[in-house]
């Protein structure tokens, strides 16, 4: 046992039931490099597996909840802090020292840190991965999924969120009105109500799976923009960003475009703007291409780095339509995103 006095840390993971996901992380647990903590597995079936210092809990009210799954921290965690992993996720055995260690700060309510590919994902998978952390792709949101700087941060997803207990139960927890999108609006929380700082940490890493390309990673990332679209409207303070909108210009840009294009006649003005159409997606298939290049140098492997091409472009065109849907929705009525 170390003799510094590090504080106990609840491990909170949540999933519906037992899965493949769960039976690749779980091992990894016994390699943490850390020596004050307990994992608490909180599912919708009964789990009866064991593992040592994980408890598994079921709670069938919690079906289909992520946000009220994960709240369950609250009744029967012990840690002076949680830290909220996704059951398609598994830690580095540095990752809790690494995020833990900011906590000497007062001012410091939670941590976030990267989710990059496992090194055993398929093809399809660490394509997608790669889309978000591609310049291209992710934009301003690549340290999400490769290590970069530290840094302060004001919004980051829960797949690798270590936060105190206090400060969690202080602002209530997660907001289950909010699928996807309550961990945009824990942070807010966090740092407007209790002007909390978060600190993104490049070593408190995660190996987290991603949805594969095209139709479940395309599916998920919907779901994201039609949140962070109504978010921009109702929560402006940290979704009302410039690169949050650069999908949904795409969209309108690309859509009316086509539109442009199947004019008739020989204005002079209608053949200016088709020849700056063609010039504008001429300079995107060069930005896909040479984006395709920053990746291949990084995965090591041309088939991700030219799956990213239609993956980037679909991103982007689905994002951007979801989050011009999400934008202009009264509210959004469920916690599986359908508009209103």
């Amino acid at each position: 046992m170390e003799s510094v006095p590090w504080p106990f840390v609840s491990v909170i993971i949540i999933c519906e039931q037992w899965n493949p996901f769960l039976a690749e992380a779980l091992p990894h647990y016994r390699k943490l490099d850390y020596p004050n903590f307990e994992v608490l597995v909180f599912s919708t079936e009964p789990i009866k597996r064991r593992f040592p210092k994980i408890r598994f809990i079921s709670d069938k009210a919690s079906r289909h909840l992520p946000a009220a799954k994960r709240d369950l921290a609250l009744k029967y965690a012990k840690g002076e802090i949680f830290a909220f992993i996704d059951d398609d996720a598994y830690p580095r055995p540095l990752w809790l020292k690494a995020a833990v260690k900011h906590f000497k700060r007062s001012n410091v309510v939670a941590v976030g840190g990267p989710g990059i590919n496992p090194p055993r994902a398929s093809s399809l998978e660490k394509a997608a991965g790669w889309v978000s952390a591609s310049p291209l792709g992710g934009w301003g949101q690549t340290y999400r999924f490769i290590p970069q700087r530290q840094r302060f941060v004001d919004d980051y997803p829960s797949m690798n969120f270590v936060v105190r207990a206090e400060a969690f139960r202080r602002v209530g927890g997660f907001d289950s009105a909010y699928y996807p999108g309550e961990d945009t609006k824990l942070c807010l929380d966090l740092t407007h109500k209790l002007g909390g700082k978060i600190i993104y940490e490049p070593q408190a890493m995660v190996y987290h799976h991603k949805r594969p390309l095209f139709q479940r990673y395309l599916i998920q990332n919907g779901r994201f923009g039609l949140h962070r679209g109504n978010f921009a409207r109702t929560l402006p303070a940290t979704s009302q960003r410039w690169f949050y909108f650069i999908p949904a210009f795409f969209a309108i840009g690309l859509m009316g475009g086509l539109l442009l294009w199947l004019l008739s006649g020989k204005q002079l003005l209608v053949t200016w703007l088709r020849f700056a159409y063609l010039a504008a997606i001429s300079l995107y298939l060069l930005l896909l291409l040479a984006n395709a290049l920053w990746v291949q140098r990084r995965a090591r492997s041309w088939a991700v780095a030219l799956l990213t091409m239609p993956g980037t472009f679909l991103n982007h065109f689905w994002y951007g339509l979801q989050f011009i849907r999400g934008y202009f929705s009264r509210r959004l009525n469920d916690n599986y995103g359908r508009a209103e």
